[in-house]
């Protein structure tokens, strides 16, 4: 295979970023699942509910952003949803060290959740061990449950109320699909609540 130039790997990123998106929005399945996503917090904050949030690495650091543009502000200013990133430092340090790493984030959701709250969690490969775990325990508590996934959904697929499968096999394609869904999710959700925004 011939070495690319600078400027013909940067066409070829861009390339196949927008075939991704564009396999994704081209299915109706798809793009009826983000629909119900976004129903599901549209409902759980009408409730009073909150959302909780939760990865590994740059899923990780989406989880928190997903959680600040809720709690935050998003595009104009409005009241604080209710929404937490799990997996603060100090925890994630007592609890794998006194538990194991996979329990990180079912302690929190045990200790914080509450029936009628959501749980999402984002993993690239769906095989997360301590996101599954999230899960189960989220499931005993009558907490709803959206996978972010990517490649064949892993094990959370089977687990979650509501997966969301992004049709790439690599990381980086999976997470920016998965940003654009919490960006779009978040508008959705504000469209709802606080319409006067958008108008």
């Amino acid at each position: 295979m011939a070495k690319m130039t600078t400027p013909e790997a940067w066409l070829a990123a861009f390339k196949e970023a927008e075939q991704v998106v564009h396999s994704f929005w081209s299915d109706p399945s798809q793009i009826s699942k983000c629909s119900q996503f976004s129903e599901l917090l549209i409902q759980t904050y009408q409730r009073q509910g909150t959302v909780f949030s939760c990865g590994n690495g740059g899923s990780h650091c989406d989880a928190m952003h997903f959680a600040e543009e809720l709690t935050g502000r998003y595009r104009k200013d409005r009241r604080p949803l209710g929404a937490l990133a799990l997996g603060d430092a100090s925890h994630v340090t007592c609890t794998s060290n006194d538990y194991g790493f996979e329990h990180i984030f079912s302690r929190q959701i045990e200790g914080l959740g509450r029936q009628g709250d959501v749980l999402v969690g984002l993993s690239t490969s769906g095989n997360s061990k301590n996101v599954i775990r999230a899960f189960e325990s989220a499931k005993s508590k009558g907490i709803k449950t959206v996978a972010l996934l990517g490649r064949d959904g892993g094990q959370l697929k089977g687990l979650a109320d509501l997966a969301i499968i992004v049709p790439a096999q690599t990381s980086d394609r999976i997470q920016e699909i998965h940003i654009k869904i919490i960006h779009t999710v978040i508008e959705t959700v504000e469209r709802s609540l606080f319409p006067e925004h958008y108008a």
